[in-house]
């Protein structure tokens, strides 16, 4: 009867779901105003009561052009050479073992170095044991946890309702601000609803962090012998760039290799990678793909080998027929001097004899003219040599 003579009715209800609870409200009547009429959990907590409409959330945000590394260099050349779009949602999905929180560790290793704020979801692992394990990997997160750039939330995903999750993650981005939000993994809430409770829930998170420009990485588990192409959470529609991890099973040996399955508005590579968790952080290298199809591992270590050995045996072949070619020009050369040598005498003592024959007739054009003066004949000149006439001729 109170409801009809009131003129706005609120109702709380405390639901238990699976041995979970959660609290709700909703605006049943509210007279002479526009109100939201769905149901919004609420939290009751030290700061008081917190009210969440995250139901409310609609396609309002604003894309922009800028971009931010991934933090793994190779990775950026993937993807168009610069990086994730910021306020991009990006997607890891993979089965267990293939690198997916050190991939999300990574990103947040290089958005701290930034002077960035990164908020680090996990419901699978602690602070201090995601710390411990990434030091292995040459990632120093606890100083940025120290410097307050870096902060972890971390619980088992049955320890809340689903949308207690989600009230509880926007409270923490709200009074966090970071730059990055990471979530690993989004595969844990699966305990807490149905698949498409947790596609509506988490295609709410996205949106609101499109709206603040927020840049958001999540990790997917997906089961073995399932397709890869395939999240567990039913949400690679909301997704802008997603990447696969995934076993590479060869040669009695299981490597990682990654491949990006989509980038929206960007060009990005199509090429699968070998994926490499060194104690000097992520590296990807070129998968060799040869006569016998594609080789990681030892095998491709092994088929380098084969050919830095094949190169080297090219090398010292090229390098010895360089060597005979150099003596045969050596050789020809010295015989081009000898030659030269040999013209240049001969040259000389042609000059030499041509120079004597002239001075000889010289000699004797003089002799002839001292004879003709002597004997009172008549010395004719021509082109400058003299020739004896008939009186000297019958003297």
């Amino acid at each position: 009867m109170e409801e009809y003579v009131s003129d706005c009715v609120i109702s709380l209800d405390h639901r238990v779901v699976d041995q979970v609870t959660t609290r709700r409200i909703r605006v049943v009547k509210y007279r002479g105003t526009t109100h939201g009429t769905n149901e919004y959990p609420f939290l009751i907590e030290k700061d008081g009561i917190s009210i969440w409409p995250i139901t409310s959330v609609q396609l309002e945000h604003t894309a922009t052009h800028e971009r931010i590394p991934t933090g793994i260099e190779r990775l950026d050349t993937m993807l168009d050479g610069k990086g994730f779009y910021r306020g991009s949602s990006i997607l890891l999905s993979g089965t267990a073992g293939t690198g997916k929180t050190s991939m999300s560790a990574t990103f947040a290793d290089s958005i701290c170095r930034r002077g960035e704020r990164c908020l680090y979801f996990s419901f699978e692992e602690s602070p201090s044991q995601i710390m411990r394990n990434m030091g292995t990997i040459g990632l120093n997160l606890e100083q940025w946890v120290k410097k307050g750039r870096l902060q972890f939330q971390a619980m088992r995903p049955f320890y809340h309702g689903l949308e207690m999750h989600l009230a509880r993650t926007i409270k923490f981005i709200s009074e966090f601000a970071p730059d990055v939000v990471i979530i690993d993994p989004i595969s844990g809430l699966d305990t807490t609803g149905t698949g498409l409770e947790i596609k509506s829930a988490l295609m709410r998170l996205i949106d609101f962090l499109k709206v603040k420009g927020i840049t958001a990485m999540l990790t997917d588990l997906t089961s073995g012998g399932s397709s890869l192409e395939r999240a567990d959470a039913a949400i690679s529609p909301l997704v802008d760039t997603w990447l696969v991890l995934r076993d590479l099973e060869t040669n009695g040996e299981r490597n990682r290799g990654l491949h990006i399955l989509k980038s929206r508005g960007m060009a990005s590579s199509n090429q699968v990678r070998e994926f490499m968790v060194t104690d000097n952080g992520i590296q990807l290298t070129d998968v060799y793909i040869g006569p016998s199809g594609m080789l990681t591992g030892s095998a491709r270590v092994q088929q380098e080998g084969r050919e830095r050995a094949e190169r080297v045996t090219m090398t010292e072949e090229a390098e010895r027929q360089q060597l005979a070619m150099d003596c045969k020009r050596a050789a020809l050369e010295a015989q081009i001097a000898a030659l030269r040598a040999e013209f240049s005498g001969e040259e000389a003592i042609l000059t030499r004899t041509v120079s004597m024959d002239k001075q000889r007739g010289a000699v004797l054009a003089l002799d002839e003219a001292a004879m003709g003066r002597s004997r009172k004949g008549d010395v004719v000149k021509t082109n400058g040599v003299r020739r004896i006439t008939k009186a000297d001729l019958r003297s």
